[in-house]
C-alpha cells in the first residue's frame, strides 16, 4: 500500500505480492497482485498475531458449544469425518474469495474490494458481458444474506444466554419457575441499551470482556469433559441417521461461518502476503478452529452421550461449579494467583455463577454481530422514508431497538439452541460459506475458466445446496415436531 506524506508516496511492505498461486482462470499461469489502496498516514496495520486472533474470534462462538449435540445427531465417527471435510471446503472457499478479490484488484487498478458484497458486485460488473446486468442483484443478495446471518447469530445468542441464565436461576430460586421466554425478555433489556452505541470503539471494552469470559468458559467445559475420565468409544454410535447428518451440517457450517471477516482482516494486515499459502495465517487459524471444534464435539459427546443438551454448557453440574478453582489453586506459579484463588475458595458459591459470566460474554458477542447489518440496512431506510431525516439520531435508535426486539421475537419462537443453530447454519451460512464463493470465482474468470475449476466449483456448489436443502428441511421439521 502507499502512504501519502508531504506530497510523496512511500511504499510500505504491503506492496509485496499478496498472492502467488495458480489462478482458477488459468491454472498454468501464476497470478501476482498487490494491495495498492491509499490509506491515511495515521492508519495502524495489524500484525500477524493480531490477524490470527481476529480470525479465531470470528470463528469461535456459541456454535462451538453446540458441537457435541451435532455429533450426537451424526454419530461419533461420522461427525468427526464430516467436520474435517466441511472445514476443508469452507477454508478453500475463503481462499477462493481472497483470490477473486485479488484478481478484481488487478482488474480495477488502485480500487480495492474490502467486503464480500463489493467483490460480488465488481465480479459481475467487470466480468463477461452477460453477467453485467446482474451486478446489482449479486450485491443485494450477498448483503441480504449477510444481514440475515448476523441477525440469526443474534437470535442464537438470545436463546443461549436465556437458557443458561434460566438454569442458574432455577438452581438458586427453584420456586420461581420462569419460562425461558421470560428470561429472553429480561436479557433483551440490557441488549437494547448496549446496541444504542453507534461507535465501534465504544464496543471494544465489551468485546474484550466477551473474549475473556468466552475463553474461560471453553477452559471450564474441557475441564469437566476430562474430569473423571471418558467412557469407552464404543459407548456411542459411529453413525446415527441421515436426518441427524442434515442437522449436523447446519451446526458445523454455523461454527465455521466466518467468511465475511476474511477480506476486511486481510486488508488491514501489515504483511498481507502472510495471509495466504499452505502455511499462511488463514490456514493455521482454520486448523486451530477445526481442532477445537473437533475436540469439543468428539469428547463432549463421548463424555455425556445421549444426555448431551443443545449446548454442552447446560450439562455442567450446577453444584460443582467451584471445582475448577482447585485446578488454578494447584498451579501456584504466583503469590497473587495463590491469594486470589484462596479467597475464592473460601467463597466458592460465587464460582457457581460462571454461567452468568457466559451470559455476559454473549452480551459482547451480540453487540459485535449486531453492528454488521446496521450500516447495510439503515442507509436504505433513511433514503426511502423522509420522516427519518427530520430526527436522524432518534430514528436510528428506534430502528436499532426494533431490530433487537425482532431477534427477541424470533428467538422466542424457537427456544431451542441446537435447532436454531442448525437452521441458521443450513439456511444462510451454507450460501455465504459454500455456494456464493465458487460462483463468484467462475464469474470473475469467465470465459477463461479451466475445466478442472468448473468441475471443482460445481461439486462445491452441489455440496452446499445439498446441505442447504436437507439441513433446512430437517431443522424446520424438527422444530415443527410436536415432541420438540
Amino acid at each position: 500500500m502507499f502512504f501519502k506524506k508531504h506530497d510523496t508516496f512511500i511504499a510500505s511492505d504491503s506492496t509485496i505480492p499478496l498472492l502467488c498461486q495458480p489462478s482458477a482462470c488459468n491454472p498454468k499461469r501464476q497470478i501476482i497482485t498487490t494491495v495498492t489502496t491509499v490509506r491515511d498516514e495515521n492508519f495502524k496495520p495489524i500484525s500477524n498475531f493480531e490477524t490470527m486472533l481476529h480470525l479465531l474470534k470470528g470463528n469461535i462462538g456459541t456454535g462451538l458449544f453446540a458441537m457435541p449435540g451435532a455429533f450426537q445427531n451424526a454419530g461419533l465417527w461420522t461427525g468427526s469425518v464430516l467436520t474435517i471435510i466441511t472445514a476443508c471446503i469452507c477454508t478453500h472457499c475463503m481462499h477462493i474469495l481472497v483470490t477473486s478479490a485479488a484478481i478484481l484488484q488487478k482488474r480495477k487498478g488502485h480500487e480495492v474490494s474490502v467486503s464480500y458484497a463489493d467483490v460480488a458486485e465488481i465480479a459481475f460488473q467487470t466480468g463477461s458481458q452477460q453477467f453485467v446486468k446482474h451486478a446489482k442483484l449479486a450485491r443485494v443478495l450477498v448483503s441480504l444474506f449477510i444481514c440475515v446471518t448476523q441477525l440469526g447469530f443474534c437470535c442464537v445468542y438470545v436463546v443461549f444466554a436465556s437458557t443458561n441464565l434460566k438454569q442458574v436461576v432455577d438452581y438458586y430460586a427453584p420456586h420461581l419457575q420462569w419460562d425461558v421466554r421470560q428470561f429472553m425478555c429480561l436479557v433483551t433489556i440490557p441488549l437494547i441499551f448496549l446496541n444504542w452505541l453507534r461507535d465501534l470503539k465504544l464496543l471494544a471494552p465489551v468485546s474484550l470482556l466477551a473474549n475473556i469470559l468466552q475463553s474461560i468458559s471453553i477452559v471450564i467445559v474441557f475441564y469437566y469433559i476430562a474430569r473423571d475420565g471418558l467412557p469407552p468409544m464404543d459407548s456411542t454410535p459411529a453413525f446415527n441417521n441421515w436426518i441427524g447428518v442434515s442437522l449436523f451440517f447446519g451446526t458445523v457450517v454455523f461454527s465455521f461461518e466466518g467468511i465475511g471477516l476474511i477480506l476486511p482482516i486481510q486488508k488491514d494486515m501489515r504483511h498481507p502476503r502472510d495471509f495466504e499459502g499452505w502455511n499462511g495465517i488463514l490456514n493455521v487459524a482454520m486448523i486451530l478452529v477445526t481442532c477445537l471444534a473437533l475436540a469439543m464435539g468428539f469428547y463432549g459427546y463421548l463424555k455425556y452421550g445421549a444426555e448431551i443438551q443443545g449446548s454442552i454448557t447446560l450439562n455442567l453440574p450446577q453444584d460443582e461449579m467451584y471445582a475448577l478453582l482447585f485446578v488454578f489453586y494447584r498451579l501456584q506459579h504466583a503469590i497473587t494467583l495463590h491469594l486470589i484463588t484462596k479467597v475464592l475458595l473460601n467463597y466458592y458459591r460465587l464460582a457457581r455463577l460462571v454461567k452468568v459470566f457466559m451470559v455476559l460474554a454473549i452480551f459482547g458477542s451480540y453487540t459485535m454481530q449486531f453492528y454488521v447489518p446496521i450500516p447495510i440496512l439503515w442507509p436504505v431506510l433513511e433514503k426511502k422514508i423522509e420522516t427519518f431525516n427530520k430526527h436522524p439520531l432518534v430514528s436510528e435508535l428506534m430502528f436499532r431497538t426494533l431490530l433487537v426486539l425482532l431477534t427477541l421475537s424470533l428467538a422466542a419462537a424457537i427456544p431451542k439452541i441446537d435447532l436454531y443453530i442448525s437452521l441458521v447454519g443450513a439456511m444462510t451460512g451454507s450460501l455465504l460459506a459454500l455456494i456464493f464463493p465458487p460462483i463468484l470465482e467462475i464469474v470473475t474468470c469467465w470465459p477463461d475458466v479451466s475445466k478442472m475449476a468448473i468441475v471443482k466449483n460445481f461439486l462445491i456448489v452441489i455440496f452446499g445446496l445439498t446441505g442447504f436443502t436437507s439441513g433446512t428441511y430437517a431443522s424446520i421439521k424438527k422444530i415443527l415436531s410436536p415432541t420438540t
